[in-house]
């Protein structure tokens, strides 16, 4: 059976407890700041005015986004691939939501918020320490914050060792695009392309 209205998924979920509704904030607290300043990673969404999503990895040293305040935070935003499918999804709606992580630990960070994209000095001088200047800023002003359950890092057993897979097993990035995309050339070594990755994080 297709599930076509809130009515007929209700039937089957039920109602969320008054704690999970209540554990919505509007703003950051002492233990999201926490979070925030622990997490090297997160995983940002966006959508475009056509309501085509995107996600996208985020990454860097323990506390590479910088809180302004209890609703502000700033994301820097270094040189990538150059796509910008996310920072061109914020232009178009100005909206953002990211699923902060931090290893070891199952527990995520949700926000949901309003964001623009920044050049301003005050915003970009918070990064002059990266090793990989910054192209602009994202800035976020928080609407929705909650902690998230564990269940989905305990049922992946993301965390775990045992549960990694030898890389050597699975084909190289280099490999999946000339497959891909029909290249003739000899696919990059997955060791020369984490080496030409570093020399540019």
């Amino acid at each position: 059976m297709k599930i076509e209205n809130e009515a007929q998924l209700r039937e089957l979920y039920g109602y969320p407890s008054l704690r999970a509704k209540d554990k919505v904030l509007n703003h950051l607290e002492k233990h999201t700041l926490n979070f925030i300043k622990a997490s090297p990673f997160l995983v940002m969404s966006t959508l475009n005015s056509n309501g085509k999503m995107d996600a996208s990895p985020r990454g860097g040293i323990p506390g590479f986004v910088k809180v302004i305040d209890d609703t502000t935070f700033v994301i820097p935003d270094a040189k990538g691939n150059n796509v910008v499918d996310s920072i061109s999804n914020i232009i178009e709606t100005n909206t953002v939501g990211l699923l902060f992580l931090i290893p070891g630990l199952d527990e995520t960070l949700r926000i949901n918020g309003i964001a623009h994209i920044s050049t301003a000095t005050s915003y970009m001088e918070l990064f002059t320490e990266e090793n990989n200047p910054i192209k602009t800023c994202i800035v976020v002003s928080v609407e929705e914050v909650f902690l998230h359950c564990a269940k989905a890092f305990m049922r992946s057993k993301l965390w775990d060792s045992t549960a990694q897979i030898d890389k050597d097993s699975f084909p190289s990035m280099g490999q999946i695009l000339k497959d891909q995309l029909g290249l003739k050339a000899i696919p990059e070594p997955r060791d020369a392309m984490v080496k030409r990755y570093r020399e540019d994080l």
